[in-house]
């Protein structure tokens, strides 16, 4: 029992020290002597000594089988356990479902929990993240019905692992947290070491350096005289790679040494792929390309990597071939590593999970792009980026997917401009350069902009004071006037006044509206003054919008001021808005869905596809953690709980409309992801099929957002389109000389094109 909790806690030689000698004859055949070579084989495999965790393993099974059938499945699971470890993922899963089968027969709840942790972790190992994560997520529901706190623990550090793999950096740390800190509560400080060094790792993936260097030096001091090999390798080599990205070379290659230390060894067998990985980096960026050369190959000729390691050790070897002025073989280098990425993405079923991956090889797709610009190859760079853009998006429209890794045919961004009538500003942010490509009817031009760690700051303080209803243009905030220095100014020439401009954002600048930027000269205005403005997701995208033709006849499915419930008061002013709307379209051609009758089967079953205007008045909620959680907040159903029309939901129900508004809160959503922007209500109304929606990017005024609305309509009844109308009623709040002329009432709303 003591070797038992020692095993645990990840404390392996001492398990083995108390499990030495052999037991009296009395007891050959007993219990004891099945958990003496079980907690023996698994002390071995925790210690990676496989071979003599095998045997011991072996002899339990036998033992089991013969005497005690009711230790077979803990034995199997252990089997299977160190089956995964050696690489053997086929014949652990059959382990593990055989096990499974005899602890059911057994009605052994609890090896039944153990053992769905098991299979989770399979399918985790095999890089099936999907599968990995639904696995996981039953395995928790399981240990915490039964209260098995230290299953539980595990099940969130390893839903962690999947969600870190799937590019949800955000989802994995606070999934790791957890687990670290369900483990220390548990007294399971060896899991707990282990899912602290997955912080780390998900806090350097989020950029927060300072965090992640702390983090993995207090875990490497706390683990000190400990034989947890695996977890200091981890933090090691996450040590490694925070020094290679923040310039500290030196402390680089003295952590990478430690690691292939423990590897050489034989002490670690997990991070060595990974170790090499940055040993090759620490090369090629040391300019000892043959070393690099070696380091890299080895990961590609090694069956056992998994995509993110191939399509960084090819990454790697692109930047070594560019390095030796060898262009032809880095750009087809640089291909083949994205294939790689765009075929690991492809393999997910699940939309949700999905939509994060590409954060996991953004930076690939930016290194590519830096290698096409040095090389005088900007259209080139602006193909490669706007092949990145908004996929989980257009696959969901498309019902033919064209993979990235054929030939994509391109739109003639000048033609498109001019079919457009517009100056298309394209934007990619990037850890080492940024880039802006303007792209009018005649020409494309390219800037180099700051790198994103120089920009995100800016829009932070500058939707602080804007959500703080700052009049921000009175006191000439140097932030907006820096952020339109730097995001605008570069391509002004192109940009005369009355131009209209279609904005492709990236990264942090989705959550910024640029109509609020202040232009400084001939003295301080608002560029929406200047300019009507449109956010797009893709210049393919674009291209499909331009060919489409305008609905023949106006209708409009008008939902909102719903019965309020216990989380949502009452929107006091939703009736008035309802009210204002309403005879902008003949009674013939308008639905309402109002008060009770506004639910959300009301909306699924008024075949919303027939309808070319669609207007919601309600609250709305923004799911960071799970975008297409995000939902519209209706009355509830007729004797049922439930109010909420969830992204989800509204995904699956087709649309033609020509608008989508959602005069909600946070109608555009909180978060972003590389390559596919604001995920929440507005993405969710376009990937259904709207080509036009407005959502709002922070919380909304219940007072003047009916005038606004108003103002909108009566501009759309005037004929004019969705941008031009949109702007015409900000632009009357913003001259309208009272309270409403902040940013903070007009900004939030925000007008998205689709396809």
């Amino acid at each position: 029992m003591k070797a038992q909790i020692l095993v645990s806690q990840l404390a392996c030689s001492d398990a083995l020290a108390i499990l030495h000698g052999d037991l009296p004859a009395s007891l050959a055949a007993s219990d004891t002597a099945v958990r003496k070579l079980l907690f023996e084989g698994i002390a071995y495999r925790i210690c990676q000594n496989f071979d003599k965790s095998g045997g011991a393993l072996a002899r339990a099974e036998q033992l089991a089988a013969t005497s005690q059938a009711q230790l077979l499945p803990a034995v199997l699971t252990a089997r299977g356990g160190l089956e995964v470890d050696q690489g053997r993922y086929t014949a652990a899963d059959d382990t593990f479902h055989r096990a499974l089968t005899l602890a059911r027969e057994r009605h052994d709840s609890d090896q039944e929990a153990n053992l769905l942790v098991s299979l989770a972790r399979v399918a985790t190992s095999q890089q099936h993240f999907d599968e990995a994560v639904d696995r996981s997520r039953t395995a928790l529901d399981t240990s915490r019905s039964l209260n098995l706190p230290g299953l539980v623990a595990t099940s969130l550090g390893n839903l962690g692992w999947s969600y870190y793999e799937l590019g949800d950096f955000e989802e994995a740390l606070r999934l790791f947290k957890d687990g670290a800190e369900s483990s220390e509560k548990s007294n399971f400080t060896g899991y707990s070491h282990y899912w602290l060094s997955g912080v780390a790792d998900a806090s350097r993936a989020l950029h927060d350096f300072g965090s992640s260097e702390a983090l993995s030096k207090q875990t490497l001091d706390r683990i000190g005289g400990l034989n947890q090999p695996q977890t200091e390798v981890e933090c090691l080599n996450n040590l490694t790679d925070l020094m290679l990205r923040t310039g500290r070379l030196e402390e680089s290659q003295k952590y990478s040494q430690r690691a292939l230390k423990i590897e050489e060894d034989g002490r670690d067998k997990f991070g060595v792929l990974d170790s090499q990985v940055l040993a090759g980096r620490i090369a090629a960026t040391e300019k000892r390309f043959g070393d690099a050369d070696r380091f890299f190959h080895r990961i590609l000729a090694e069956p056992s990597a998994g995509p993110p390691l191939l399509w960084e050790a090819q990454a790697g070897l692109a930047g070594v071939r560019d390095a030796e002025g060898k262009a032809g073989e880095a750009d087809n280098l640089y291909r083949q590593s994205i294939g790689i990425i765009e075929q690991a993405r492809a393999s997910i079923d699940h939309d949700e999970l999905r939509l994060s991956f590409l954060s996991s090889g953004i930076e690939v797709y930016g290194e590519y792009i830096d290698f096409l610009i040095r090389r005088n190859r900007a259209n080139d760079a602006l193909h490669q980026a706007d092949l990145s853009r908004a996929r989980t998006l257009a696959e969901g429209l498309s019902p033919k997917i064209v993979a990235a890794t054929q030939p994509t045919p391109r739109a003639n961004p000048q033609q498109l401009a001019q079919r457009l009538h517009a100056t298309i500003l394209v934007y990619w942010l990037g850890e080492k350069h940024s880039y802006l490509w303007a792209i009018t009817p005649t020409k494309t031009e390219y800037f180099t902009l700051p790198r994103a760690s120089e920009i995100d700051p800016l829009i932070k303080t500058y939707r602080g004071l804007t959500l703080k209803s700052t009049d921000i243009l009175a006191s000439a905030t140097e932030a907006g006037k820096k952020l339109y220095t730097t995001l605008v100014e570069p391509a002004k020439k192109l940009l005369p006044p009355g131009s209209r401009v279609i904005l492709l954002p990236d990264a942090s600048l989705y959550g910024l509206n640029f109509e609020t930027l202040i232009v400084p000269e001939p003295q301080p205005h608002f560029w929406i003054e200047d300019v009507t403005v449109t956010t797009a997701s893709s210049l393919s995208m674009l291209a499909s919008a331009a060919n489409r033709p305008p609905s023949k006849q106006k209708s409009l499915l008008l939902v909102g001021d719903a019965v309020p419930v216990p989380e949502f008061g009452p929107l006091p002013q939703a009736a008035t808005e309802i009210q204002k709307i309403q005879p902008y379209f003949p009674q013939t051609r308008r639905t309402v869905l109002q008060g009770p009758q506004a639910t959300p089967s009301a909306y699924l079953k008024s075949q919303p596809g027939r309808f070319s205007y669609l207007h919601f008045v309600t609250h709305g909620t923004a799911s960071r953690a799970r975008p297409l959680e995000s939902a519209v907040i209706l009355s509830n159903e007729p004797g049922a709980e439930s109010y909420k029309l969830y992204a989800r939901e509204i995904v699956t129900h087709p649309l033609h409309a020509d608008l989508v508004t959602i005069s909600a809160c946070n109608g555009s959503g909180t978060r972003a992801y590389s390559g596919e922007g604001l995920v929440g209500l507005s993405w969710a109304f376009l990937r259904a099929g709207a080509h036009n929606v407005i959502g709002a990017l922070w919380e909304v005024s219940d007072v003047s957002t009916p005038q606004l609305m108003d103002k909108m309509y009566a501009q759309l009844a005037a004929g004019k389109d969705p941008a031009t109308a949109l702007r015409n009623a900000k632009l009357a709040f913003l001259h309208s000389h009272n309270v409403f002329a902040k940013p903070f009432y007009w900004a939030p709303f925000q007008l998205y094109s689709g396809s």
